[in-house]
């Protein structure tokens, strides 16, 4: 399909039997085709069952779980009646902080169900980063694991609400989060002041199952149902706001992508609590009624690519981080991978060489690069299966079907072929808003409803966009995006720290690695450890600088801005200096 306007020549990836016009402009519209889905998320689940009641839905290994379509649906709607019997309404947000397990999955369908608006926590979050997530956006309900790796979420819930050891579960009034009423502890066991779990799925009567039939029927796909934090400059996390048919579509073009159908079983390493774990993951899956298989609460290599070769995974997920450390196991070669078809990897570009294994010697000739933001639910580019592996390895593809992509000059106007200006999305995936910030929200999509990346791509004449910097400091660290301010504004609270700058620098394993240069106050003595130590409460592991460099002052501008790419250079050169001395 070849259209022209006064601005734009717009070529899709419709086009058959012709030879592509080549673009003279950085617009590419992404093929209009199939139909967009107009259901809640709980109505196509429900048809999905209907159509294939005992395929397969979701296999969670290390909980040694396996659930058939209608055994999920089942438990979907236990927990979905047992939030509105403690009182859960449509409209209501409930946070979910916990590592992969089916307790998560369930929750995110379970709330979809009864039109309440599932919020996403990291589960790497310190006690101030949930105060500040949940408060933000008025939680009213957390369902909570008890642990995580060398996190104690009790202890952190019990130091951040002293009220919580005396409190009647579903009664709570704690100065801290005063909207919080309910907390749920994934398990069996009760903790003081919480549900269990386990309590909850057996709330379910009469009543509680009439109230979820009649809340279905009221419920819309352009209604809000999840809120995904996405981290400010300001140093704060934003709300991006995402609807049914936001992330459903979403999860149902990029399976067309992939070329999944319902005899696809999907291995999700990647955490759920970000959009490439649930969108790209469960409703992958569920767009198709495909199987859903969790090899563990986090990514590990080894565990991974055993549970691969036990379920005979046609399709793997994940950042190129995560492939590179399953490609370097000394034992890689006793893994037989040769089921395994397709996949997403996302996060940051993949090196060629790394590519070209996963082609080889993990059977993944139809992996797909993805390239988006949250905002955009998550993506808004992707390769085809059958692109050429040079575009595989130096661009994100082109836009996703009901999307368009342009890249933008500094003035707003439309660029030519191969220069590079600001990435520009609109489509079926933009999010409505920020949560509770109008200002927010028209800093990044504009009147025309274009969402403004932040990032800085070059489309060729075919439509392909390259990523080639940030018009923001973002950093990206083994698919974790991370924003300087956040961690600048900790620092900044640390007696003896007169100032603070945070940038990334290019890392062989992670893409990128934090890096901060501290100014002190005169006369005062800090060091690196206590600097860690004292962030490492303060802030998720992977925010916490690698290189910590104490300076006098920063390069800056005549008008006084601070020169980061210059501290990079600086520091690269200097740890590349180390590395060989």
């Amino acid at each position: 399909m070849h259209v022209k306007n006064t601005n734009k020549t717009v070529f899709d990836s419709d086009t058959e039997g012709k030879a592509p016009i080549p673009l003279t402009q950085s617009y590419y519209q992404g093929a209009q085709n199939p139909i967009l889905i107009n259901q809640t998320i709980g109505d196509y689940l429900d048809n999905i069952v209907d159509n294939n009641p005992n395929h397969p839905a979701i296999i969670v290994h290390h909980q040694n779980i396996r659930l058939s379509y209608s055994e999920y649906q089942q438990q979907i709607n236990q927990l979905a009646m047992g939030l509105l019997a403690i009182g859960v309404k449509p409209g209501d947000r409930v946070g979910i902080w916990s590592p992969n397990n089916l307790e998560w999955c369930l929750t995110q369908f379970a709330t979809a169900k009864i039109g309440a608006i599932m919020v996403c926590i990291n589960p790497a979050y310190r006690p101030n980063e949930l105060h500040y997530a949940l408060n933000s956006v008025q939680c009213s309900t957390l369902i909570t694991a008890s642990n995580f790796k060398a996190s104690n979420y009790l202890d952190m819930l019990n130091e951040l609400l002293p009220e919580l050891a005396a409190a009647t579960p579903g009664q709570l009034c704690a100065k801290n989060l005063p909207d919080l009423k309910n907390i749920i502890r994934i398990g069996d066991e009760p903790a003081p002041g919480m549900f269990s779990f386990k309590h909850v799925m057996a709330l379910p009567d009469d009543a509680t199952q009439q109230a979820l039939k009649s809340i279905a029927a009221t419920l819309k796909p352009d209604q809000d149902i999840n809120i995904q934090f996405t981290s400010g400059t300001t140093g704060n996390p934003k709300g991006a706001t995402l609807s049914h048919r936001n992330i459903l579509n979403n999860g149902f073009l990029m399976a067309n992508a992939m070329g999944l159908t319902a005899a696809d079983k999907l291995c999700i390493p990647v955490p759920l609590y970000h959009c490439f774990g649930m969108v790209l993951g469960n409703l992958v899956c569920i767009s198709k009624g495909a199987t859903a298989v969790f090899p563990g609460e986090s990514f590990d290599p080894t565990t991974t690519l055993e549970v691969v070769e036990q379920e005979r995974c046609t399709a793997l997920h994940g950042v190129p981080t995560m492939f590179i450390a399953e490609l370097e196991l000394k034992d890689f070669s006793r893994f037989d991978l040769s089921s395994l078809r397709t996949g997403i990897m996302a996060g940051s570009t993949c090196p060629e060489q790394v590519m070209r294994k996963v082609h080889s010697l993990m059977h993944m000739k139809e992996v797909v690069i993805g390239y988006g933001q949250t905002e955009c639910s998550p993506i808004n580019n992707v390769t085809e299966i059958d692109s050429p592996i040079e575009k595989q390895v130096t661009t994100v593809g082109r836009a996703l079907a009901h999307t368009e992509v342009k890249i933008i000059d500094e003035l707003g106007d439309i660029q030519k072929i191969g220069l590079p200006g600001e990435v520009c999305s609109r489509g079926a995936g933009i999010m409505r808003c920020y949560w509770n910030d109008e200002e927010k929200t028209a800093a990044t999509i504009d009147k025309d409803g274009w969402l403004h990346s932040g990032d800085l791509g070059v489309m060729d004449e075919q439509g392909f966009v390259a990523i080639v910097g940030r018009i923001k400091d973002m950093i990206i660290r083994g698919g974790e995006n991370i924003y300087p301010r956040e961690i600048e504004e900790v620092l900044y609270t640390y007696p003896g720290v007169q100032d603070a700058a945070i940038f990334g620098i290019s890392d062989e394993k992670y893409g990128e690695e934090v890096c901060a240069w501290v100014q002190p106050k005169e006369d005062a003595i800090l060091t690196e450890q206590e600097i860690r130590t004292f962030l490492k409460d303060k802030l998720a592991y992977f925010k916490v600088p690698k290189h910590i460099r104490f300076v006098e002052h920063y390069p800056m501008t005549v008008t006084g801005k601070l020169q980061k790419f210059k501290m990079r250079e600086q520091m690269q050169a200097e740890i590349k200096e180390s590395a060989f001395s």
